[in-house]
């Protein structure tokens, strides 16, 4: 029965490492769903070998992603980019002592898994008993029917010799094994061979002296397990190998060959989203590390150097990307991993620590919000917005999507809230309360920047504009999206908040400088602050942090956000307004 211990596996009085392999990674470790290695039956040597034969397992998994990414698997976050060759790994004395060393405990913990599995001798008494009763009762019958009286009892026979059979076939195969090894003829294990190789991503050729010498430590590895197993059926426990090659190693070198860079970057996006961040698995960052992993040629870790850095910085900025972009986006990726994974004693150093790319201040040549003129032009479209008719009606334009075309800027004139906030709103995240509509911007319907609920009230426009009306009609859910599972509802807001900017612009309601969706962030902040509003109001209805200590003390209430929202003037949606030329 599993311990509470992480990693940890512990049944009948015996000891294993064990890691849940992801389901995406299955196919790239022969189809299994965990990795497993024995410990042992002591309780005290087990624990001591654990956290070594824990880092193996994590090894290959991630080598696993790496494959993974490299073949271009569904979902791979190196889909759209071409990927690094393989890098081999050279095989020495080291490597195939500890390979072997894991053949001969792979091979013993196989023996105690079937073992488990094997009919124990009270299902056998169980089996002997019932059939003993059928004979009793006249049900089996020697004479009257011979051939059914055999045949019932077969099951019997095959339990009772079961385990014998086994032993018999281990025994020669340890006999074979032995025979080979002295010829030279490695075969028996070429299965095995080939499995290492190819799970450890070594250089070692077919008919090379490497890989000779690898196939014939798996042979006398095997020999030793499989003696051991005889010596367990005869009730000795207490066997260990002799064979100098299958002494365990001091430190695991395969453990310190490589770390996958991909491998570090999502368990640092695991780590994250285990306290509520990076929901949408890091979605702005994959192409930042597969355009690193593609620059280098490798995906080790370890062999980042600064200089390779700024050699990838610099053919960034060298290929037109901007440097905000290389700062904001490339850089604050790998700088974010790599730091993660020194200060979790994953990497010895952070070459990333002091690699900047300087931004240019920026000229403003105007302010960023929109002006009372631009603010109408895009709210009357947005309110007067119909979708464009298709002829076919497998191209019209979702629903969703028109609602939110329409919603969405009114519902960002009047809270100042982000973008995505908005579009990720569900029909429960709106409420009645006191006889006024309320909204719940929460991180439970997607991502919130401050990891905060927080409420605003709806502004009397858009309930008489039919926002609540066409909120009531609504079916359960998001109201601008369709994402199919909470899992991808940031991902699904962000597209459908990207489809709005997009709209916007392809309108020519948008000012340079501005930005289209953020625009209407901007003015709130602006307007508020000409009516005189506290500026924690407002950081409490846009979801600001608070800038002094004193802004943790005290609420800010329905009743104070009300005074500031209710206090904005309504748009005047119903004349005319002259066209931007």
């Amino acid at each position: 029965m599993a311990g509470s211990r992480r990693h940890w596996k512990e049944k009948n009085g015996r000891f294993w490492a064990r890691i849940a392999i992801p389901e995406a990674l299955r196919p790239f470790l022969g189809g299994r769903t965990q990795l497993a290695e024995p410990l042992g039956g002591d309780r005290t040597i087990a624990s001591q070998n654990h956290a070594a034969a824990v880092a193996r397992l994590q090894q290959q998994i991630s080598q696993a992603r790496a494959q993974a990414g490299m073949a271009g698997a569904p979902g791979s976050p190196t889909d759209a980019v071409s990927c690094p060759p393989r890098v081999l790994v050279p095989l020495t004395p080291e490597i195939i002592q500890e390979l072997a060393h894991q053949h001969y405990r792979q091979v013993i913990s196989d023996y105690d898994a079937k073992q488990e599995r094997m009919p124990s001798l009270e299902a056998q008494k169980a089996e002997y008993e019932r059939i003993m009763q059928k004979i009793d009762t006249g049900e089996i019958s020697d004479s009257e029917d011979p051939v059914g009286a055999i045949m019932a009892q077969t099951d019997y026979e095959l339990m009772r010799g079961a385990r014998e059979h086994d032993r018999r076939l281990r025994r020669s195969r340890m006999e074979a094994l032995k025979v080979r090894l002295g010829s030279g003829d490695h075969t028996l294990v070429e299965i095995s061979t080939n499995r290492v190789v190819e799970e450890h991503s070594h250089a070692a050729a077919r008919g090379s002296q490497d890989r000779q010498m690898l196939s014939a430590a798996l042979v006398r590895a095997e020999i030793a397990a499989l003696t051991q197993t005889l010596e367990r059926d005869a009730g000795n426990f207490e066997g260990q190998s002799v064979d100098p090659i299958l002494q365990p190693p001091q430190r695991s070198v395969l453990a310190q060959t490589r770390i996958s860079l991909q491998g570090l970057f999502q368990d640092y996006i695991l780590s994250r989203q285990q306290l509520g961040k990076h929901r949408d698995g890091g979605a702005n960052w994959t192409h930042a590390i597969a355009d690193l992993r593609r620059f280098l040629g490798h995906d080790d870790a370890k062999r980042i150097t600064k200089r390779n850095l700024l050699d990838w910085r610099d053919g960034l900025l060298s290929s037109g990307k901007a440097p905000k972009t290389v700062s904001d986006k490339y850089l604050a990726a790998v700088r974010a991993v790599l730091k993660w994974a020194h200060d979790n004693d994953r990497l010895a150093s952070n070459e990333a620590s002091s690699v900047r790319q300087q931004v240019p201040r920026r000229i403003q040549v105007r302010e960023k919000g929109y002006s009372t003129l631009e603010a109408t032009r895009i709210l009357k479209a947005a309110y007067r917005y119909q979708p464009p008719h298709r002829t076919n009606p497998a191209n019209q334009e979702r629903p969703w999507l028109s609602n939110a075309k329409r919603w969405v800027p009114l519902l960002a004139a009047f809270s100042g809230a982000r973008p995505t906030e908005l579009t990720q709103l569900r029909k429960e995240d709106l409420r009645i309360e006191a006889g006024r509509w309320i909204m719940r911007i929460t991180p439970e319907a997607g991502s919130v920047k401050t990891g905060q609920f927080r409420d605003v009230p709806l502004h009397p426009q858009l309930v008489s504009l039919g926002f609540a009306d066409f909120f009531i009609k609504a079916a359960p859910g998001p109201l601008f999206h369709r994402a199919p599972s909470r899992e991808k509802y940031v991902t699904s807001a962000r597209a459908i908040s990207g489809e709005i900017s997009e709209w916007l612009n392809r309108l020519g309601l948008v000012p340079d400088d501005v930005q289209p969706n953020y625009g209407f962030r901007h003015r709130f902040k602006t307007l508020g602050l000409e009516q005189g509003a506290p500026v924690r109001v407002l950081d409490a209805i846009q979801g600001h942090s608070g800038k002094t200590a004193s802004d943790g003390y005290g609420d800010v209430t329905i009743t104070a956000k009300l005074r500031v929202i209710d206090a904005f003037a309504e748009y005047d949606l119903n004349t005319p307004v002259m066209s931007k030329d």
